[in-house]
């Protein structure tokens, strides 16, 4: 699993952490989570799941909400950061429909009310296990990743750095390119067959005052409130991955304790004198120009030397059109499971507007607007209706207009494009990539190598797709 730094096949046991102190309604939804394929591990406290969380990693959790000493909605806030893509279901004899928007927005999986029965949490665990499901999945250079030539270098150098499982990789890229599933890819790639942990750490999430403790752990006594000792993520992620993501958000006063760390591998928790060392690999991530952070006094310099050992850039979705029908298909598919309703397509015309777009936010912005436009489709539409708000401010592409001169005649504007011709029998994702060519192949007017490199494709993989549709080939290639 993905989350809380296992990974492997979601056909083995899921790890589920039931914190809830109701013996009754624990023993009926352990029966739940068995029946599942779930191995429950009951707590009746905070204090307990904190203890069993320091311990060992969990899939899935059940949160109770009123529990002896304290809420679930505020040990809700600590799941996330230590389990972050961890479903957490909270269930509560008193319900908040306030409480419940505000902590399904910061990424609650869902919200029960008691009494629950066994046929609503069976259902509900079955839709979680289907979130787990699609985090297993690896990418490769198939059908997440795509197709287009930045995707299958962005494989390769993947798979090169997979082969030094201690090196340090840096990740850069726009925001929203999927640099933490790049790292998660990476992780798989470097532990195929184990459980290596996969610890992911939002440094821009955690206050400065606590970004010690956090990272290293804490002996107890080492500050106010320390009652007991407490591991760290450095410690949790041993043998495998910490992937330090929004690295350029650290405070410079921190930086140098995370420099210690990625120079000798060693570390002491807060409050000890004991130095232990650090077995894996540091996997770092950044949206932010690191030389321009450094050269702003924001940044140590030595510090983005220990980090710019392999580097790899994540394209942004403009580089990449091509693999759009395919990324579009896979995040509805996504999207439809987890509201649990099936799955509308996307008509043509909707698909061309969108590789139209330049898409600033890439893969965050296109399943916003997925979602969006999905939640405003009726259930039993066979379309999905595209978020008119959505495009009417998108607007044209970011992307200059090329400029015309006097010794270069304008061309024609190009015919709109045309459906598949009447007798062939395309599936929807068959028909839009046959507009996307079609269209690609008019504006060229017919240029093979052009045509393909507008569409991000080589030209042999244009070629090949022109096999299956010999009418769209123009006579002579140009």
């Amino acid at each position: 699993m993905s989350s809380g730094g296992k990974s492997g096949n979601i056909s083995k046991p899921f790890a589920c952490l039931m914190v809830e102190d109701d013996a009754a309604f624990a023993a009926m939804a352990a029966r739940v989570v068995r029946n599942a394929g779930g191995d429950p591990v009951v707590c009746g406290s905070i204090a307990d799941a904190q203890r069993l969380i320091a311990a060992r990693s969990f899939d899935l959790i059940l949160l109770d909400n009123h529990l002896p000493d304290g809420h679930g909605y505020e040990f809700f806030q600590h799941l996330t950061r230590r389990y972050p893509e961890a479903p957490v279901i909270m269930i509560t004899g008193a319900p908040d429909l306030g409480q419940a928007v505000a902590l399904t927005r910061n990424g609650l999986f869902d919200y029960l009310t008691k009494p629950v029965g066994v046929d609503a949490l069976s259902a509900c665990l079955e839709r979680a296990k289907l979130r787990l499901q699609s985090q297993t999945q690896v990418p490769s250079s198939g059908a997440w990743f795509g197709e287009s030539p930045v995707m299958r270098e962005l494989g390769t150098q993947l798979q090169q750095a997979a082969r030094h499982p201690t090196s340090t990789v840096l990740l850069i890229g726009e925001t929203g390119t999927g640099k933490d599933l790049a790292a998660r890819t990476l992780h798989r790639l470097t532990h195929p067959d184990s459980n290596a942990p996969y610890i992911p750490v939002n440094c821009g999430a955690i206050p400065a005052d606590m970004f010690e403790s956090e990272l290293f752990g804490a002996e107890r006594g080492a500050y106010t409130g320390a009652d007991k000792r407490r591991p760290g993520l450095v410690a949790a992620a041993c043998g495998g991955t910490l992937f330090l993501d929004e690295i350029a958000e650290v405070p410079p006063a921190l930086q140098a304790k995370l420099l210690r760390l990625l120079e000798g591998r060693e570390y002491r928790s807060l409050g000890s004198t004991e130095s232990h060392t650090f077995t894996g690999r540091f996997v770092a991530a950044t949206n932010k120009s690191l030389p321009d952070e450094v050269r702003a006094g924001r940044f140590r310099e030595d510090l983005l030397y220990r980090l710019d050992v392999f580097t790899i850039p994540l394209p942004a979705l403009r580089q990449r059109r091509t693999d759009l029908p395919g990324l579009a298909e896979l995040l509805l598919t996504d999207l439809a499971r987890k509201y649990n309703r099936p799955k509308p397509l996307l008509r043509p015309d909707d698909l061309i507007a969108l590789a139209a777009h330049d898409f600033p936010g890439n893969i965050r912005e296109l399943r916003n607007v997925l979602e969006r436009s999905l939640l405003k489709t009726p259930a039993e539409s066979h379309w999905l209706t595209l978020d008119a708000n959505w495009l009417n401010r998108s607007g044209p592409p970011a992307s200059p207009a090329p400029v015309i001169t006097a010794s270069r005649p304008v061309a024609p504007p190009s015919p709109p494009p045309q459906p598949p011709p009447p007798g062939r029998d395309l599936t929807p994702l068959d028909a839009q990539e046959y507009q996307l060519i079609g269209e690609a192949l008019r504006e060229c007017h017919g240029g093979i190598r052009r045509a393909a490199a507008k569409l991000g494709l080589s030209p042999q993989a244009l070629l090949r797709r022109l096999e299956k549709w010999p009418e769209l080939r123009p006579p002579a290639d140009a």
